[in-house]
């Protein structure tokens, strides 16, 4: 070891350093922890897991998730059918823009365009995505078996609610209507 490397502590005694961990100490420490030092450099330390520290001692069970192995399907891209909808969107809009400023009629608005990865609702007739249409149909068929729809029934309570709002009303000194 160079001179540079010294140093001297309490003006006695040299200390030197460290070969694995650069740490200085004097010769007679320096032997003992070089072979100290070299292993615990030489060991990877274990990542520490404090759930499993949390739950020692504790009759909880660990749970691991299990990796997913179910491979998602991938969709065809339908990147040029978006396209081809815009552009008819922005000719259709040029078109109601046009007509406006010329005092003409409005032209009939575009089909709406079907997405193929949508499913449509056996019930409403809606169409939504997996997810969502796997919550909706069971929603809409408990609904749909609820509601029975009676056109005579449907015509009675408009002409009650008619017959309400057409009947006669008085203002009070409070302005409220009174039936």
């Amino acid at each position: 070891m160079t001179d540079a490397e010294l140093i001297l502590a309490d003006g006695n005694q040299k200390l030197f350093p460290c070969e694995v961990c650069g740490r200085r100490f004097a010769a007679d420490a320096l032997e003992r922890h070089g072979p100290i030092c070299r292993k615990l450099f030489n060991k990877k330390r274990k990542p520490f897991n404090s759930l499993k520290q949390r739950l020692q001692g504790t009759d909880i069970p660990t749970v691991r998730k299990a990796p997913q192995t179910k491979a998602q399907p991938v969709r065809k891209s339908n990147w040029r059918q978006q396209h081809e909808d815009f552009i008819n969107a922005i000719r259709t809009a040029k078109q109601c823009t046009l007509a406006i400023k010329e005092g003409r009629p409005l032209p009939p608005p575009p089909p709406p365009s079907i997405n193929p990865d949508y499913i449509q609702c056996p019930y409403c007739r809606r169409r939504f995505n997996e997810t969502a249409a796997s919550r909706h149909i069971n929603f809409c068929k408990n609904q749909s078996s609820r509601r029975v729809f009676d056109p005579a029934q449907t015509a009675a309570k408009l002409a009650s609610r008619a017959q309400i709002s057409s009947g006669p009303c008085f203002w009070s000194k409070t302005q409220t209507r009174i039936y």
